[in-house]
């Protein structure tokens, strides 16, 4: 989500992809065409399997207008086996930009107190991912139908088939809903419980970057907690990377200097010309991104086979000091590079058209940043440890004009769900990790009593909607403990006030 002024750095401008969170990513700068690369992950498989079954709800591909009267297949995922009827709660998870049953591996805080709540788990497919496609593969080709992707449209997605499920689930007309879901999904926990408060008592909106908008915080935080990391991982790590940028472009001025590059980082196609040698930087910049938010404290398999604090192995690579050489420097980063592109030593090349697996929905995600999810993003070389590129709106709003005959709106999200003035609503918990980079757009301190702010100072990326793992910081396992005890709280509130809807 950045875009810079001048045609080559609108090349480098890569944006960051709120994957999902799951992160899942959200690189999309200046939209070209490796950022669209589809981005995910393997799930990180829970000791004891999870069972759940899929269903699918005919939804109407627009809510909100009356001349689209067609319908969709949403998939959604039900596991009712710890659920107490009746009036057992559910715990509805706001599937993100990308396949739910990604999502739903990944998120094994929901399966972990399932039977200390009684709940029942639904986790449902955002429309235009995973399987539920209103135009099926022609959802994404042309604007006309790209038209009904919006976060508003997915809420009344959500809140139809939450209110179908009560109607038709015996013993669940009066189970209270609480929402859960990270990053862009936690963003959507959020706003779902702004929205229909009359459909979910409360929700948990882990890692939700609600305020990563025009106006509402400084573009260049994000990269510079990024930087932070690196920097108390390891002597000298993010100077180096910073020093990096340089000797990469000293390096591939030559055609000798791209061939060692090429192969020095075993990439599988080698760098021919400066404008390789430009999209190389990009995707080591959206490495060191991506390393940022999964800085998990034991091994995991999110985006990539990573060992624990893989920053802390990353930077044993980097401990170099000033003296060294551009080879010799850019030798460190090759193999820091490759802890988290070859970790298992299973990859016979790395290749720089993509920076994770691949369960997330590349295209939406950019349509959706070209129009409502516009999150500017900038650096300037001091405060953090990349090349300076500004935030240039019109030139971001450009390309998405030639690439979806669209222009983003930059105010929409803070005028459609209230930006910073949020002080009215009610029962939501707001998680951030001390390392998350997208925790400089979340909600890091108390609102009200009812609009709560927990932070964990060793999480990276929603690392408390995770499987609880022996090697978790105590502020995580706190967090959670937390976050149950609002859940109760709503529960019980919502026993004492009939639900009507």
């Amino acid at each position: 989500m950045r875009a810079g002024g001048g045609t080559q750095v609108l090349d480098r401008a890569a944006a960051t992809c709120i994957l999902a969170l799951w992160l899942g990513c959200l690189h999309v700068a200046a939209l070209k065409s490796r950022l669209f690369t589809r981005l995910g992950g393997a799930s990180d498989s829970p000791e004891n399997p999870i069972s759940y079954d899929t269903l699918y709800f005919d939804q109407k591909i627009d809510h909100f207008g009356f001349l689209e009267d067609g319908t969709f297949k949403q998939r959604y995922l039900v596991a009712d086996k710890h659920w107490q009827q009746p009036g057992g709660p559910v715990l509805f998870y706001t599937g993100n930009e990308g396949d739910i049953t990604w999502f739903c591996n990944n998120t094994g805080f929901m399966w972990e107190i399932a039977e200390e709540l009684g709940a029942m788990l639904v986790f449902a497919e955002h429309r235009y991912y995973g399987e539920s496609l209103p135009f099926g593969q022609d959802s994404y080709s042309d604007s006309k139908h790209l038209n009904y992707l919006t976060s508003e449209q997915a809420l009344a997605d959500f809140a139809v088939l939450i209110k179908n499920l009560k109607s038709s689930s015996p013993g669940a007309q009066q189970s209270p809903v609480i929402a859960v879901g990270g990053s862009y999904g936690g963003m959507l926990a959020a706003w779902f419980r702004i929205k229909y408060p009359n459909v979910v008592v409360g929700a948990l909106a882990a890692s939700a970057p609600i305020w990563q908008f025009p106006g509402m915080v400084p573009c260049g935080d994000f990269y510079r907690i990024v930087t932070q990391d690196f920097a108390k991982s390891g002597q000298n790590c993010a100077a180096n990377i910073r020093k990096s940028w340089m000797a990469i472009n000293n390096v591939s001025s030559t055609a000798s200097g791209l061939q060692w590059l090429s192969e020095e980082f075993s990439l599988c196609a080698p760098l021919k010309n400066e404008n390789d040698a430009v999209g190389f930087k990009s995707w080591l910049q959206e490495t060191w991104v991506n390393l940022a938010m999964v800085d998990y404290p034991y091994e995991a398999n999110f985006l990539q086979p990573l060992p624990r604090w893989p920053i802390q192995v990353v930077c044993k690579y980097l401990a170099l000091d000033a003296s060294v050489s551009d080879y010799q420097l850019l030798h460190g980063v090759s193999q820091a590079a490759k802890v988290y592109y070859n970790y298992t030593g299973s990859s016979s090349c790395l290749n720089t058209s993509q920076t994770a697996t691949s369960s997330l929905g590349y295209i939406g995600w950019s349509y959706q940043a070209c129009t409502e999810m516009v999150m500017p993003m900038c650096t300037d070389g001091i405060q953090d440890m990349f090349e300076p590129e500004g935030w240039n709106f019109t030139a971001f709003s450009d390309e998405c004009s030639a690439m979806f005959g669209v222009r983003p709106r930059a105010d929409w999200a803070g005028t459609v769900y209230g930006g910073k003035d949020i002080a009215s609503h009610s029962n939501i918990i707001f998680s951030n990790g001390g390392l998350d980079p997208w925790s400089c757009g979340g909600v890091t301190s108390n609102i009200t009593d009812s609009l709560v702010s927990i932070v964990i100072p060793d999480g990276a990326h929603h690392l408390d909607l995770r499987y609880s793992n022996d090697q978790d910081p105590p502020s995580v396992s706190a967090a959670r403990a937390l976050e149950v005890m609002y859940f109760r709280e709503w529960i019980k509130q919502a026993k004492k006030t009939p639900l009507t809807s």
